[in-house]
């Protein structure tokens, strides 16, 4: 599994969600399998977004239209500012279940 890591500058939690949940298609037929959005707890104006993808290809391939996203004015107007993608490979990931 690949993750592209991203992290953004924002004013508004809220705001940002409202334009992050309207490219959930596009994630979709893009090859996403899953996300998570973080924040530190000390800080309300960053997040956090890993976007996991069964392969390095889907995972590549994404990031052209994350560019063409960040260009349009909904994206300009919630995030200040935004790390370019960092692809990671996962290694290890186990769930464990508290009896």
């Amino acid at each position: 599994m690949f993750t592209l890591h991203i992290q953004n500058e924002i004013a508004s939690f809220s705001a940002w969600t409202n334009a992050f949940d309207r490219y959930d298609k596009a994630r979709r037929d893009h090859g996403v399998l899953a996300y998570r959005i973080t924040q530190p707890v000390d800080d309300e104006h960053l997040v956090y977004i890993e976007l996991d993808f069964a392969t390095r290809e889907d995972a590549t391939g994404f990031v052209a239209l994350l560019e063409r996203i960040w260009q349009t004015p909904l994206s300009q107007g919630v995030s200040a500012t935004h790390t370019a993608p960092e692809l990671r490979e996962v290694r290890v990931q186990q769930q464990l279940v508290v009896a």
